[in-house]
């Protein structure tokens, strides 16, 4: 099970709550069609989280590459969010357990609440150490 985070370019906040859910949906259908199973999708303005098991014919960067090109494309024809201008560069991605399962859903579902205290460079931060991935600061811009 993997927990794929990923942000608005420059971290603009750009993804308004009121079509959010049009945007998780379309993610959904295509970890569908990649015989992927999501748990569990949310995010805020500048970036997003999904819990997912993804399928063994998958590479976990092909997929995520697949979300992202697929994504702006639908965006920028839905009209959806006037100021996305895009997808960051990176992502991160963290496999959990099964068992972490349900800790992980109420994580995610928990996004809008969390942010109101943590920022998004804090909790990738906070993320990364929690894996204990080294990492160099200029790279969380």
């Amino acid at each position: 099970m993997y927990h794929i985070v990923f942000g608005t370019k420059l971290r603009t906040p750009s993804l308004v709550k009121k079509n959010r859910t049009v945007l998780f949906k379309y993610f959904w259908g295509v970890l569908k069609n990649k015989k992927c199973h999501l748990y569990r999708i949310n995010g805020v303005e500048d970036h997003v989280h999904i819990l997912t098991h993804i399928h063994p014919s998958v590479a976990l960067s092909d997929l995520i590459k697949d979300l992202k090109l697929a994504s702006s494309a639908f965006i920028k024809e839905k009209k959806l969010f006037p100021a996305f201008r895009g997808w960051q560069k990176g992502y991160a991605a963290f496999s959990h357990h099964y068992n972490d399962k349900d800790r992980l859903v109420n994580y995610i579902k928990d996004q809008e609440n969390h942010h109101k205290y943590v920022t998004w460079s804090e909790e990738l931060e906070a993320l990364l150490k929690e894996h204990k991935i080294e990492f160099d600061e200029r790279y969380l811009l």
